[in-house]
């Protein structure tokens, strides 16, 4: 689903930021979960509320069926464009792909979280523009960061 229901203008670069509950519980329906329509509701999960839903956090807000919950944090990062956590990543040094690092602010409210563009966060935060791979897993499999293309078509995205 590229817009939330009733989305109208100009396709801004993460249309899903502007939803409303109603709109994400209406997404949470077409992706085949009616029975969590009023979990996500109910519990007021915006566009930006989105971006921290995850398996850890699905069974505060009434969604219990561990297959459910891995389904709906696939959708939620597929929608985000978002990468699965590696789990044989070492713990001591996290590794966060560039998109899930800007969305997590978008996920904030205010002026200085409305007006942040993906380009300017990587300025500003002096990431790499393309990095996907993190430096274990580079190490691991000998891909060479500067040999991947830009980033789920995330490069220039604002």
């Amino acid at each position: 689903m590229e817009r939330g229901p009733g989305a109208a203008g100009p396709e801004p670069a993460c249309p899903f930021l502007a939803w409303s509950a109603e709109e994400v519980a209406q997404w949470v329906v077409q992706l085949g979960f009616p029975q969590y329509e009023e979990c996500f509701r109910a519990n007021g999960i915006t566009g930006r509320r989105l971006i921290l839903v995850n398996c850890s956090n699905l069974p505060a807000i009434g969604v219990k069926d561990f297959i459910h919950m891995q389904e709906i944090s696939r959708h939620v990062r597929e929608l985000l464009g978002t990468e699965e956590p590696a789990f044989s990543r070492s713990i001591a040094l996290p590794y966060r792909d560039n998109m899930g690092l800007f969305l997590e602010k978008k996920s904030w409210s205010g002026k200085k979280a409305d007006a942040l563009t993906f380009s300017r966060f990587i300025k500003e935060a002096e990431l790499e523009p393309y990095t996907t791979v993190p430096p274990l897993q580079q190490a691991q499999t000998g891909i060479e960061t500067d040999a991947l293309p830009a980033s789920q078509g995330t490069q220039g995205q604002d």
